[in-house]
């Protein structure tokens, strides 16, 4: 017994520390970390379906079937100002996915330290002095004595009234009128017949826009390109009537308004359909939508008059022509260019 007296005093204070840690331990609640602040919820925005040809603003990429005329054609800009931007030289070829900027405009300014400009000075500028002025002579100096030429007489301060007027003889007498020598008359010329001067002949009449055949305005000569009634008008500003409407019927021809080259035939831009788009000059365009059959390659050379497509209702409701006239990129009345009918 007295030999497992000194192991039982050896183990109790171990056992008792053992058991006060164990009670510290139960009261205080192990940190709990929160994780969650460092997760980051994805951008539900970058998900968002968004074609590749509208991919930023500002810009436009390239897809299969595109021309540069038609893509500024499409946002209602001058080709030769998208291909400034774009450092594209004639004769303008653009490729699948290429980027290009639809926006142009000044350089803006890198910041930086504006331009430094003297303070203005706390103290103020002493006025300059008045400008010296000459002093007035002496009165004492006396002017230089003027020598007089005249006569010396009692009477020159004399009123003229108070003079005696010289008499009637002794006026000298008026000469009597000379009467002039005529001199010889000189022979009459004869006389010679005066031819009259022969009719201008007046200037050429403006071409007319009276008819329905064509008519020359700003260096092109344009034509209708239907034979159908108009039932759509021209509205400045209004997006969806840029041109106007021809009615017809599915397969009537669709004729060239006047000479150029096909800068875009297909079907790429919404709302037109089948669309031909027609190279007049440097300024001017037409185009042609709603086609049912396009009759025109890219690149080809074509009169006014040609038969380029067949009315159809591609992206319309009804047969019709829907033409644009565009001038620097910007759609403009074809009624002001077309002759009258």
């Amino acid at each position: 017994m007295s030999a497992r007296l000194p192991l039982i005093r050896f183990f109790i204070p171990r056992v008792a520390a053992t058991l006060l840690v164990a009670g510290c331990a139960s009261e205080t609640p192990a940190p709990v970390v929160d994780r969650s602040a460092t997760y980051v919820q994805p951008d539900t925005q970058l998900s968002t379906s968004r074609t590749p040809a509208e991919s930023a603003s500002g810009t436009y990429q390239v897809v299969r079937g595109d021309t540069l005329y038609a893509i500024a054609f499409k946002h209602g800009l001058d080709y030769r100002e998208v291909a400034a931007w774009n450092n594209i030289a004639p004769p303008y070829r653009i490729y699948v996915g290429q980027q290009l900027q639809l926006a142009g405009g000044p350089a803006v300014a890198s910041p930086g330290a504006a331009p430094v400009r003297p303070a203005a000075s706390s103290t103020p500028t002493p006025p300059s002095p008045p400008p010296t002025v000459a002093a007035a002579p002496s009165s004492a100096a006396a002017p230089p004595a003027i020598k007089s030429t005249a006569p010396s007489s009692s009477g020159m301060f004399e009123d003229v009234s108070s003079a005696e007027a010289p008499s009637e003889a002794a006026k000298p007498a008026s000469a009597p009128p000379v009467s002039p020598k005529p001199a010889d008359a000189a022979p009459a010329p004869p006389v010679v017949p005066v031819k009259p001067a022969p009719a201008e002949t007046p200037p050429p009449a403006p071409p007319s826009r009276t008819t329905d055949t064509a008519a020359s305005v700003a260096g092109v000569l344009w034509r209708w390109p239907g034979k159908g009634s108009l039932v759509g008008n021209f509205v400045a500003g209004d997006q969806t009537r840029q041109g106007i409407d021809i009615a017809g019927t599915s397969g009537d021809p669709v004729l060239a308004a006047a000479d150029g080259e096909v800068v875009y035939s297909g079907n790429g831009l919404l709302g037109y359909g089948e669309l031909i788009i027609v190279k007049h000059n440097a300024t001017f365009l037409s185009a042609y939508g709603h086609n049912r059959k396009r009759l025109v390659q890219e690149g080809e050379h074509i009169k006014a008059g040609q038969q380029i497509a067949e009315m159809g209702s591609s992206a319309s409701a009804r047969d019709e022509l829907h033409f644009e006239i565009r001038k620097n990129g910007k759609p403009v009345n074809p009624l002001d260019y077309l002759p009258a009918r």
